[in-house]
């Protein structure tokens, strides 16, 4: 009689726990659940991304700050050198060997972007 007892509340437990969890995956598999779901997983990986932004920009500063020393840029300027304009950098109107383009431009080239 006492493993009767004991088989019959261990199989309505099971029945229980069983129910229980099955109602609760019916519960997460709902359309509305998903959407939200959906939702929390689009903001968590739109702050994950700003971070990854954040952390780039955090390292272009810096890495721009030790170019920048490295090259001298950020050295004080003596005035007793004679300064030298550079064309790569800045090309004053004087110093431009052919005048700019204007729009329209017709080209016979066809691989340009139109």
């Amino acid at each position: 009689m006492f493993r009767r007892t004991f088989w019959f509340t261990a199989g309505a437990a099971a029945g229980v726990w069983a129910t229980t969890k099955v109602n609760a995956k019916i519960r997460r598999l709902t359309p509305e659940s998903l959407a939200a779901q959906a939702a929390d997983k689009a903001v968590e990986t739109g702050h994950r991304l700003k971070d990854f932004a954040l952390d780039v920009r955090e390292g272009m500063v810096r890495r721009e700050a030790e170019l920048g020393g490295a090259l001298g840029l950020e050295a004080p300027v003596d005035r007793d050198l004679p300064v030298r304009g550079h064309l790569a950098v800045e090309a004053p109107e004087a110093h431009r060997a052919t005048p700019r383009r204007t729009l329209p431009y017709n080209s016979d080239n066809r691989n340009e972007d139109h």
